[in-house]
């Protein structure tokens, strides 16, 4: 998945991916996913941005996504032949296809997802000889990093589901079936009872 770079291109991508993983700590402030892109042209950054599906319901919120309508807004094209895109984790499939779309020249990722990654993972859309355009691909830069960001970002989460499930337990608990010893039972009697009819 390398693209054989140089050690000064290697440090250059080092440095755009660390942006990108500041925009993954934006997304993870925001209550989502911690993934951010960084999209670069002749080495200078024109556009950024997180993942968003949550706070926007928007399921094609991915960060490479938010990063790549930014960028296009920007240059006033929606082909970006110049451009590269750093992001923390692995494009899905509708990610790298909206890139390989937008003609992007270099995409470089950090970790690889082994769920719906499209650029080796699951399936290698970048390879695909099929395809009218074919981007240079790189992957494993500062994988460990954002990893880590994904690892702790999902503990987190399924710690305060573990502490809102226990609540929850206690609330139904506190609504549920009061004790034989703290409640009088119901009364029965005339007034609960429907009188009889006198045949006559």
């Amino acid at each position: 998945m390398t693209d054989g770079a140089d050690p000064q291109a290697e440090a250059a991508d080092e440095q755009a991916m660390r942006l990108a993983l500041d925009q993954a700590l934006n997304a993870q402030l925001a209550g989502e996913v911690p993934v951010g892109a960084v999209i670069v042209r002749d080495g200078q950054v024109i556009a950024t941005g997180y993942n968003r599906p949550i706070t926007t319901h928007d399921p094609t919120a991915h960060a490479e996504i938010v990063a790549l309508r930014h960028a296009a807004q920007l240059l006033g094209n929606y082909r970006l032949p110049e451009c590269e895109l750093y992001v923390t984790l692995e494009p899905c499939a509708m990610c790298a296809m909206a890139l390989m779309h937008a003609r992007f020249k270099r995409v470089v990722f950090a970790a690889t997802d082994p769920k719906t990654g499209a650029a080796g993972s699951v399936l290698d859309l970048f390879a695909e000889a099929r395809l009218n355009h074919h981007t240079a691909l790189r992957g494993g830069v500062l994988a460990e990093a954002s990893s880590r960001l994904l690892r702790q970002f999902f503990a987190d989460r399924r710690a305060q589901q573990r502490l809102e499930r226990a609540a929850l337990s206690l609330s139904a608990a506190d609504l549920g079936d009061p004790s034989p010893e703290s409640s009088e039972p119901i009364p029965t009697g005339d007034a609960t009872e429907l009188p009889l009819l006198d045949p006559e």
